[in-house]
């Protein structure tokens, strides 16, 4: 039995503590949070009992952690609970400086722990479908792969503010996707950035709508768009185009059902939130999470995943405002 205590009850905690309660083989036996209600709410639910980090950090009794606190803290814990000789599973991203993630996985590599980051997409039963295609070859060789990604509608400024921008908070799920489906390292990175949806976000830094162009070695392409606007719902659509063919994983609406009439057929909505659109996602990753740990292998999100789909995301930031391609060689320096 695995036990594992949780680092943070806010929203993702709360998922996360679920999915260990659902998990055979683990166990939630410990939740903190600066808010002790929030802990205890998360702890009545799925079990376990409110301790302080300090305590989590010490007791035997903890396998592993997974840490659902803020991105700035991420790093630091990721290193205090490796050295602390715990298992960890972090929220993506383990920092938003390259160099800060480097120097991180440093530490999980002397300490001999296991690090599996938060990339809760590949984990989606369509998406991982796509992709035993692509490994089955049904398509022949991967030549271009298409990703939208759409937001229903932004986030509050302050979360803008605090979040890396578009492509290290919401184009990095893509960029790690992209990388899972080229099977192959990118080498150049081209973006174009612009403020379409709301004047105030770009009065913050950022942008809100997003496209990238990335090439590998052996001239695969992957083209990614991102939007904090889709007035019809959470979008996320997957294409790969192939030497023998092409595969599609398509939205995901809110029930199956169809209505024809005269007038045409009609469609129930595409789900309007990422919790529900990736519910299964994060259940199965949590227990991939586990089997790797309990397993002693290699768990399927590494750190060096991490890293470089933060890589991409500062070079696509580099390329849409030096106007540019961008080298990820020059990135990771």
């Amino acid at each position: 039995m695995l036990n594992i205590a949780v680092l943070g009850a806010g929203r993702i905690g709360q998922v996360h503590g679920k999915a260990v309660a659902a998990t055979e083989g683990a166990q939630l036996v410990a939740v903190t949070d600066p808010f002790e209600k929030a802990a205890e709410e998360l702890t009545s639910r799925f079990g376990g009992d409110v301790r302080s980090m300090e305590q989590i950090e010490a007791d035997s009794d903890v396998d592993a952690v997974i840490i659902c606190t803020p991105t700035d803290m991420h790093a630091d814990l990721i290193e205090r609970f490796s050295r602390a000789g715990k298992s960890v599973f972090c929220e993506k991203p383990v920092d938003l400086s390259v160099e800060r993630v480097q120097n991180c996985l440093k530490v999980v590599e002397e300490t001999g722990s296991t690090l599996m980051v938060g990339f809760n997409r590949r984990f989606d039963p369509d998406f991982n479908a796509l992709k035993n295609a692509l490994d089955k070859g049904d398509i022949g060789k991967t030549e271009l792969v298409a990703i939208t990604s759409r937001d229903p509608g932004p986030p509050p400024y302050e979360y803008i503010e605090r979040s890396g921008g578009i492509f290290r908070d919401m184009m990095i799920h893509d960029f790690d996707i992209a990388r899972w489906l080229l099977d192959d390292e990118v080498e150049t990175v081209y973006a174009s950035g612009s403020v379409l949806v709301d004047e105030e976000i770009g009065n913050r830094g950022d942008f809100d709508t997003a496209s990238v162009v990335l090439t590998t070695a052996s001239g695969q392409q992957a083209t990614i768009t991102n939007s904090r606007r889709a007035a019809y719902g959470y979008d996320q659509r997957i294409e790969v185009h192939g030497s023998e063919g092409a595969a599609f994983a398509q939205n995901k609406h809110q029930s199956t059902v169809e209505v024809a009439g005269v007038e045409g057929y009609t469609k129930p909505p595409l789900m309007d939130f990422f919790m529900d659109r990736y519910e299964a996602a994060y259940a199965i990753e949590i227990a991939a999470f586990v089997k790797a740990v309990s397993d002693g292998t290699e768990p399927p999100a590494t750190g060096h995943d991490g890293l470089m789909a933060l890589v991409l995301a500062e070079a696509a930031d580099r390329s849409a405002r030096e106007k540019s391609v961008i080298s990820v060689q020059a990135i990771l320096g």
